[in-house]
């Protein structure tokens, strides 16, 4: 076979190699992937360089915080972190729903009983003194555990009062929160991320990316006994404070942590002080993930600089190219810092940033409605003071815990009044703790559709398009959905609170558009539903579609000012009955009618968006 000739199967009708690469369509997608690629190893190799500096001091970082699912990926960074810890150093694993009194220390049961007075045990917290605490699915955190990780982390020491006993034990630790969360709603409690150097995201890195560097332990502990030694020049605090303002960071914490990390950077690479690439690695990993604003570039000066004067006739040209290399030199040590800090902010910023005020809106929510706390059915969630009965369950543990430190006085109690007996454990009413616990209302979806003749007119079939979508997502996530519709004379039922995919979509489909806009109407149907939802134990979320323009009044009868009068007032009832909502405007052209009706109703506004629902769902998931 001749080196020309074709491989067996190869087709001859295709374009030479040449010809694919001089493609320009071709060209650029090729250097978008080599791009993307780079990207992705650059994050994969801030990572490592993270596990070395928190493996470095963990003390000083306080915590590292790494959102990614369970995967290969993951297990190998935390290999690698772990070869870099030193073995004498202690690794505890903090279960989700730890007790307070595993996780701080209190009293020893059984000790106690046996030696007749209070006996104390020390907590998870204090075992863990100058090493890792692993934090596991950390987006779910109780937030008792979490105030008391913060409580440590800052004063370096546990403090246990409970069970009558009293104590501080000091304690120095350092926190890897594996956070697991699949979307933005699950997110570490902000008290504790707050107090953690370096926040890591390994999600979108391939297996075949994530190659290990060549750290071994020994180079840590040479750095570990280097990083006392390091100082900081003035001009290095200077970028690092200017870099923080720039990307709006204004927790002085994260400065802290900046300079503690270019520290440890500098230890790290066997410099004795702090230089320019350890400020940058400091803002990739402790600026970027927390910048609140991208930093515009400088406006142009009003005066010009004065052009320099022409070279003399005798300058050879050497000595003039020796000149243009010198004006790069004097770029400001900020800038440097700071491009190198907006080259790992993530694209997706602007959009994070835009929908957290949405996120904000709902804390005690998430996929399955709010938080109740009860003492029948849910997940156990501590103890209180009270008698069994009436559903409520004796909590045997903690009822001994709280009689075992009066053991003592109660046996000398017995034996003054000659009724000692062969009493091993006296327990009495006070001591009696039923167990709490804690369960998610259900959350009922209650979509309010304008379908009347403007709406109709305007984006009618692409409004029911995006209710299909979060249709199905609320079926997913089990949640209940209700539809009212207004048009007309006044608002509708069509479907009551129900689980049923098929029956929503079925309600949907038969949904005829035409006539007036009586939005007080609809306003005052999902008040009214949402009400009933409250009132049987569940969590209502209303989301309205409509362009906020009304023409006919709650009595039916058309007239614009009376109409929009209504649906004020309507809105202002909505407010008042403190109910989460999102305003979605229907209008093919935002227009204020809208984004002052969801002002008025205390709502979260959101324009449809052309041909893409996908963000409206996102925006119910963010507010539901």
């Amino acid at each position: 076979m001749s080196a020309t000739a074709p491989a067996p199967g190869q087709m001859r009708s295709g374009p030479p190699a040449a010809d694919l690469a001089a493609d320009p369509a071709i060209a650029a997608q090729a250097e978008a992937e080599a791009e993307r690629r780079a990207q992705i190893a650059a994050r994969w190799d801030d990572a490592c360089l993270a596990a070395a500096l928190f493996a470095l001091d963990p003390v000083a970082a306080g915590g590292l915080n790494v959102r990614a699912l369970p995967g290969p990926v993951r297990d190998l960074w935390l290999e690698f972190l772990r070869e870099l810890l030193p073995p004498a150093e202690p690794l505890r694993r903090v279960p989700l729903h730890i007790a307070d009194g595993r996780l701080l220390g209190g009293l020893d049961l059984a000790a106690t009983l046996h030696a007749g007075r209070p006996v104390a045990e020390r907590g998870l917290l204090a075992e863990a003194d100058g090493g890792v605490v692993l934090l596991a699915m950390a987006e779910r955190v109780a937030r008792s555990t979490a105030a008391h990780l913060s409580a440590a982390l800052d004063t370096r020491e546990v403090l246990v009062e409970r069970d009558g006993i009293t104590a501080r034990t000091p304690t120095r630790f350092g926190v890897v929160a594996l956070d697991e969360g699949a979307n933005d709603e699950e997110q570490v409690p902000t008290t504790l991320k707050d107090r953690f150097a370096i926040l890591l995201d390994l999600n979108d890195i391939p297996y075949n990316a994530a190659v290990p560097p060549a750290e071994d332990a020994g180079g840590i502990q040479r750095a570990r006994r280097r990083l006392p030694g390091v100082t900081v020049p003035e001009d290095m605090l200077e970028a690092i404070c200017a870099t923080a303002l720039a990307l709006g960071v204004e927790s002085l914490r994260a400065s802290l942590f900046a300079q503690r990390i270019a520290c440890a950077a500098a230890a790290l690479d066997g410099r004795d002080a702090v230089a320019m690439e350890d400020v940058s690695a400091a803002a990739r990993l402790v600026f970027a993930p927390r910048a609140t604003r991208i930093p515009m570039p400088d406006p142009p000066e009003d005066q010009q600089p004065e052009e320099p004067p022409p070279p003399d006739e005798h300058q050879d040209d050497e000595q003039q190219d020796d000149q243009t290399p010198e004006q790069d030199i004097d770029k400001p040590l900020e800038d440097v810092v700071l491009e190198s800090a907006q080259a790992a902010i993530p694209d997706n910023l602007l959009a994070m940033l835009k929908m957290g005020a949405l996120r904000t809106r709902s804390h005690s929510s998430g996929k399955s409605g709010a938080s109740q706390s009860g003492s029948l059915r849910g997940r156990p969630a501590g103890t209180r003071r009270g008698e069994p009965g009436a559903g409520a369950r004796l909590a045997v543990i903690d009822t001994l815990r709280a009689a075992a430190p009066w053991q003592r006085l109660r046996r000398a109690e017995r034996e003054q009044q000659g009724t000692g007996g062969d009493v091993l454990v006296e327990v009495r009413q006070d001591d009696f703790r039923i167990t709490r616990y804690k369960q998610r209302s259900e959350t009922t979806t209650i979509f309010v559709v304008d379908a009347s003749g403007s709406a109709a007119l305007h984006r009618l079939a692409e409004a029911k398009g995006a209710v299909e979508l979060l249709l199905a997502d609320c079926y997913v996530r089990r949640d209940r959905v209700a539809m009212v519709a207004f048009r007309g004379p006044g608002a509708e039922l069509l479907l009551p609170p129900t689980r049923s995919l098929v029956r929503a979509k079925r309600s949907l489909a038969g949904l005829p558009g035409g006539g007036g806009t009586p939005l007080a109407a609809g306003i005052d149907a999902a008040v009214e539903l949402a009400d009933g939802v409250q009132r049987r134990g569940g969590t209502p979320v209303v989301v309205l579609l409509t362009d906020g323009r009304a023409n006919v009044n709650r009595e039916g009868i058309g007239g614009r000012a009376q109409a929009a009068e209504d649906a004020q007032a309507s809105a202002r009832a909505f407010r008042a009955a403190e109910l989460k909502a999102l305003v979605v405007d229907m209008s093919p052209r935002p227009r204020p009618d809208a984004e002052t009706l969801a002002q008025a109703m205390g709502a979260v506004y959101l324009p449809l968006p052309h041909a893409d629902a996908a963000a409206l769902s996102g925006a119910v998931q963010a507010v539901a």
